[in-house]
């Protein structure tokens, strides 16, 4: 019996030791395979060891900003605060009182109060977000929240992007979100490759505390900042072009508005506007995502006329003196008829159908003096069969009506074919240019911060030359009469001392249900297309006004109006251009403008000859020899043939105001402490306190304004009205005989 319990001992020895071989031998195998691959269930232990000892950081690159022409930032990066809370009571720095913290913190970040109460109150959780209006805090916002001095409460700082100057060319500029993970719409998106940074990293070795190890290489992948984009335009056109949209938006609730400003030399792009607008910080507010002078194209109305009519001056065929009879034009079964209704103006001539802006006179230049073939190449000449291909996304086609004759009649004065503001704004630079057309752009140049160089720069470009240098200048001074004519339509946009050349338009607008157009008063786009100083422009603006809500009084080239105006002033300012006066009072362009100087205390006779020296008109206002106040101040800038004025002692004489702009009431208003109120626009016709009367400070002066325009219209009843009663009294006077 031993010996069978021996030889069982024995055995179990064995299968112990081949047991305890088969693991050493795999296990040796194990450690073995391990040495030699490094890797233990596909993870590499070298890495693994790696990651244990080593931290990494990021290193954020920052995204490119944009500027203006002169270096002001329209869209940057700039730090923002997102507050939190920490709920772990185990952390010193917890929140004590979710009730009184939520009361106290509620109205900062627009929750209610019982929500956040809620939300503090949550157990089992570190840390809490606290909603939309708790991200994207500014400084001055995160230190009022820091001031309640709320336990629990903390902040961390995150980048954003932000526009500084608000609703300002949003359609050109576009948006990113704020933490800028995506660029939604304008140069934001279509440059966002050149503005987005790449973040960089630095990776360190650390010991179990975090604690950086002594003498341990650092990695670093340094980042790399986005592109800064320099744009064309200048704040000062764009900034007064911006007011004079949004107050034109509120006076008359138009649909929608465009409007561009260029420079006719270069095609640079000084101002670019729509309504409806955005500002880019709220964008989940935006109602209009579409750049109505790029993406929008639309019948343009009676501003094409200004293009035909240099394509006949070009082609020999256009004599200005030569008559026609307006009204009506039968093309085929159809009736081309001028705007008033088909009446026409009786036999004129063409030039003054120009300045009319008859669609009959356009129609038979298309037909009979040009024919349609020639037409079209001229409209290809100008760039309205392509893109203009200015450095702006979505750029809309045109679309133009060629299929008959009609369609040539209608094209040549602005029906019928669809094209863009753009292509608007290219083709009159080959007007204000001499000819040669300039493609417009609105990118100068673009700098890479990351190695200081200049990765893009612009260089204007000629897009040919539709008409030559003399046909250019005969279209300009015929434009120029359109402002300045008993007749023409454009007399709205005159300007006191500036020479304005330009074509008004009337745009009929398709009827979105169905065939035809809108009919109905005021169911139309105004626009003017033009450009200062006609003899050798330097500025072009095209503004376009969707059916806004006019008086019964108003025509549509009020508002219009509104718009162009102060914006042409404010850029032939940016032009460094300013209107003189020769010895003959003809109204000329001086490269110099004038700074008002102080005559306080001096005496009035030597104010008014060196003012008038100057080219200025000077009010006297009193009987004094001494000048005791004036208006403007000293340093303002003036335009020559501007009224200034001295005031010479405290009883004042109420002047004739007629035929003063509402600016010059204004500067009497402000100088003599009185209570201004006006009726319509224009200049003045009428003023509540009769000239001569003596007015003191907070007195109330009512004055009424009428446009040419209206004074002419007034001037024609008033002649009509005499002609009447001159027939009826001869009729009387035949009925004694």
């Amino acid at each position: 019996m031993m010996k069978d319990m021996k030889k069982t001992v024995v055995k179990r020895a064995l299968l112990l030791l081949v047991f305890v071989s088969i693991f050493f031998i795999v296990f040796m195998g194990r450690v073995v395979y391990i040495q030699v691959s490094k890797e233990v269930n596909g993870q590499d232990l070298e890495a693994k060891a790696e990651s244990r000892w080593t931290t990494t950081q990021t290193l954020h690159g920052e995204r490119g900003t944009i500027f203006d022409r002169d270096g002001e930032e329209l869209a940057e990066v700039v730090p923002s605060y997102t507050a939190f809370a920490v709920l772990d009571e185990s952390y010193q720095g917890h929140v004590e009182n979710p009730e009184e913290t939520a009361e106290e913190l509620a109205p900062y970040i627009d929750m209610d109060v019982s929500r956040l109460e809620n939300l503090l109150s949550k157990e089992d959780v570190f840390q809490v977000e606290l909603g939309a209006g708790a991200r994207h805090l500014t400084l001055s916002e995160k230190e009022e929240i820091a001031a309640l001095d709320l336990a629990g409460i903390h902040f961390r700082e995150e980048e954003k992007r932000y526009y500084p100057k608000q609703t300002f060319a949003s359609h050109v500029l576009g948006y990113t979100d704020r933490d800028m993970s995506d660029a939604r719409m304008g140069l934001e998106r279509s440059l966002n490759d050149q503005l987005a940074e790449t973040d960089g990293s630095l990776s360190y070795q650390r010991n179990i505390k975090g604690i950086p190890l002594l003498d341990n290489e650092e990695i670093v992948e340094e980042p790399v900042d986005g592109e800064d984009v320099y744009l064309t335009l200048d704040t000062n056109v764009q900034t007064a072009l911006e007011q004079a949209m949004t107050e034109v938006e509120e006076e008359y609730n138009p649909h929608k508005m465009t409007a561009v400003v260029a420079n006719a030399d270069t095609g640079e792009i000084l101002g670019m506007s729509n309504r409806p607008s955005f500002n880019p910080n709220e964008y989940e507010e935006i109602t209009n995502y579409t750049n109505y002078a790029v993406s929008d194209r639309f019948e343009p109305g009676s501003t094409v006329k200004m293009f035909t009519l240099a394509a006949a001056i070009e082609e020999g065929v256009y004599n200005g003196q030569e008559t026609f009879q307006s009204g009506s034009y039968e093309i085929g079964s159809t009736t081309v008829g001028d705007h008033n209704n088909n009446r026409g103006w009786g036999e004129i001539t063409y030039n003054e159908g120009l300045e009319r802006s008859s669609n009959v006179a356009f129609a038979k230049l298309a037909l009979e003096k040009l024919k349609p073939q020639r037409l079209y190449e001229y409209m290809e000449a100008f760039g309205f069969r392509e893109k203009t291909g200015i450095d702006l996304p979505k750029e809309a086609t045109s679309l133009i009506a060629e299929s008959s004759e009609l369609d040539a009649a209608v094209t040549a004065f602005g029906q019928g074919s669809a094209v863009t503001p753009i292509q608007m704004v290219q083709a009159a630079t080959a007007i204000a240019n001499d000819g040669k057309m300039m493609q417009p752009y609105i990118i100068d140049k673009m700098y890479d911060s990351n190695d200081g160089t200049f990765t893009y720069e612009a260089e204007p470009e000629s897009k040919g030359q539709p008409i030559s240098k003399d046909t250019a200048e005969q279209v300009r001074g015929l434009l120029e009469n359109v402002v300045t004519s008993e007749h023409g339509t454009g007399q709205p946009f005159y300007i006191e001392g500036m020479d304005v050349a330009g074509k008004t338009g009337t745009a009929q607008i398709s009827n979105p249900d169905g065939g035809g157009y809108l009919s109905g008063r005021n169911q139309n786009i105004f626009s003017f297309l033009g450009m200062a100083p006609a003899d050798d422009p330097s500025i072009i603006v095209y503004v376009a006004v969707d059916r806004p809500e006019l008086d019964n009084t108003e025509t549509g080239s009020v508002p219009v109006s509104k718009i162009f105006n102060p914006v042409m002033k404010q850029s032939l300012s940016y032009m460094n251009l300013s209107p003189s006066q020769d010895v003959e009072d003809e109204n000329v362009l001086e490269e110099e403008g004038i700074s008002m100087e102080n005559y306080t205390d001096k005496s009035v006779e030597n104010a008014v000859q060196e003012l008038e020296e100057f080219g200025l008109h000077p009010v006297v206002l009193g009987e004094g020899n001494t000048v005791i106040n004036q208006y403007p101040q000293k340093g303002e800038a003036l335009i020559i043939g501007e009224r200034v004025f001295l005031q010479t002692d405290k009883d004042v004489a109420m002047p004739d105001m007629t035929g003063w702009s509402l600016r010059d009431a204004k500067r009497l208003s402000h100088l003599l402490g009185v209570s201004l109120h006006h009726i319509g626009s224009g200049y003045v016709t009428d003023q509540s306190v009769d000239p001569g009367s003596i007015i003191e400070a907070k007195d109330y002066v009512t004055i009424e304004l009428k446009t040419p325009a209206e004074q002419r219209l007034e001037a024609e009843e008033e002649q009509e009205s005499e002609e009447e009663d001159e027939g009826e009294s001869e009729e009387d006077i035949q009925r004694i005989d």
